[in-house]
């Protein structure tokens, strides 16, 4: 008997591996073409700008922005340029960047170390603060702990995500003094822009877990344990827990995007040296190749962490278990 079931659980991992890899190419060639697109329809000279960029604005001259665009070919034609980058994506090639020289690869490297500390720190603090509350309000649903965290995680989630980290920065940087207001380099540089992600990620993870706690402690099963003697610590630790993580953390997943778009706004306003701080500073700059590779490895990285997490869910979800 379980040789068939290990065949199938097989089947489906494989099954959803394939999905998950005609997925990430879906992500490359759309990334590709629509940051390509994006780039193409900004206003402005193309070459005067990423001259600005290498020379500074003081600096950069008509003659300098015909040099590069002699330099960089960018006479030819958008489906040419488009087809190169496309070609050498195969290749895994992502070009050098137009503004500093280097490759791709190199500069993204060097920037996303600094925004997975910073996104790591981010779910960590929310992992403490949202589930957790979320389990106590939905275990007394209606209770002052539920209307409180309902109140509070709806302000937080009106709250546009700048405007959060601003009044961070204006309460505890400027008013206060106890944290820098911008910068890298030292564990008190990490607080304010994690804090910034955390409350979005955990205002949504506390309702999450709170409803699907809620109607876990409504099941029959959870209801019957109580029967059997259980303490409500055991009840929790035995079949709760295990019961809301698949929910919750397929919902965390979904919180990824909003993960990404926060990064780029924190990192902007915090002048953290992450991939979303280069990926602004690329579109400013109008470097085409830094553009569409940060992109592209945001959009990987998306999928490389759903395909984690299912894999996560399918191990400890209950019902797929049996």
């Amino acid at each position: 008997m379980s040789s068939p079931s290990l065949a199938t659980r097989a089947g489906r991992l494989s099954g959803g591996l394939a999905m998950r890899a005609a997925q990430a190419v879906l992500v490359a060639l759309l990334v590709g073409i629509l940051t390509f697109l994006m780039m193409q329809s900004l206003p402005g000279d193309m070459a005067y700008r990423i001259a600005a960029g290498r020379y500074g604005y003081d600096m950069v001259s008509a003659a300098a922005a015909d040099a590069v665009r002699q330099e960089l070919g960018l006479d030819r034609g958008p489906v040419t340029a488009f087809l190169i980058w496309m070609r050498d994506l195969a290749t895994f090639d992502l070009g050098k960047s137009l503004i500093s020289g280097e490759p791709v690869w190199h500069e993204i490297r060097h920037q996303l170390g600094a925004s997975v500390q910073l996104a790591g720190a981010a779910i960590v603090l929310s992992l403490f603060m949202g589930p957790p509350l979320g389990i106590l309000a939905g275990l007394k649903p209606g209770g002052m702990l539920d209307r409180v965290l309902l109140t509070v995680s709806a302000g937080i989630r009106a709250l546009p995500q700048f405007l959060l980290a601003l009044v961070l920065i204006l309460l505890f940087a400027v008013q206060l003094g106890w944290l820098p207001a911008a910068g890298h380099g030292k564990p008190a540089h990490f607080v304010l822009p994690a804090v910034t992600l955390a409350l979005g990620l955990a205002a949504f993870s506390a309702r999450v877990t709170r409803d699907v706690m809620a109607g876990v402690a409504k099941a029959p099963f959870y209801q019957f344990a109580r029967t059997k003697g259980l303490s409500d610590g055991q009840i929790l630790l035995r079949h709760g827990l295990r019961n809301i993580g698949a929910p919750v953390l397929a919902f965390l997943g979904m919180q990824f995007v909003t993960l990404v778009e926060g990064v780029v706004i924190v990192e902007s306003i915090f002048g953290w040296p992450g991939i979303g701080h280069a990926l602004v500073h690329a579109i400013f700059g109008r470097d085409i190749p830094m553009v569409q590779g940060t992109a592209l490895v945001l959009g990987l990285g998306f999928v490389l962490l759903n395909t984690l997490l299912d894999l996560v869910i399918q191990r400890i979800d209950p019902r797929r278990a049996a």
